[in-house]
């Protein structure tokens, strides 16, 4: 499904409707060391984003970010943006991905 949604949000027009709530994110694994990339949803507030997600305990790519949190990559507008994400998990067990986005593009 990951491969599926990645080729949508490249199409020309599609991806730039979907693209307003959908990233690819890219990061290193903590305990392999692989790069991976995988869409998720978000909403963003200037230079920050807030990425749900869905399902957690049935999820391993967000406790990349928990702690001090880690960099991550963002296909975002069309180019790759740097950034800095923690992980954290509220009251009522959700869990969201804050990212920083780094300032320089």
């Amino acid at each position: 499904m990951n491969a599926g949604v990645s080729a949508l949000l490249g199409a020309p027009v599609l991806g730039q409707l979907l693209g307003k709530g959908f990233v690819v994110i890219t990061y290193v694994g903590r305990r392999s060391g692989r790069t991976f990339s995988t869409p998720v949803n978000y909403r963003r507030k200037g230079d920050e984003l807030v990425i749900g997600v869905a399902l957690p305990d049935k999820k391993t790519w967000w406790r990349n970010f928990l702690d001090e949190g880690g960099p991550i990559t963002l296909h975002l507008d069309g180019v790759d943006r740097p950034g800095h994400a923690v992980a954290r998990r509220d009251e009522r067990g959700r869990v969201f991905v804050d990212v920083r986005l780094d300032g320089r593009n």
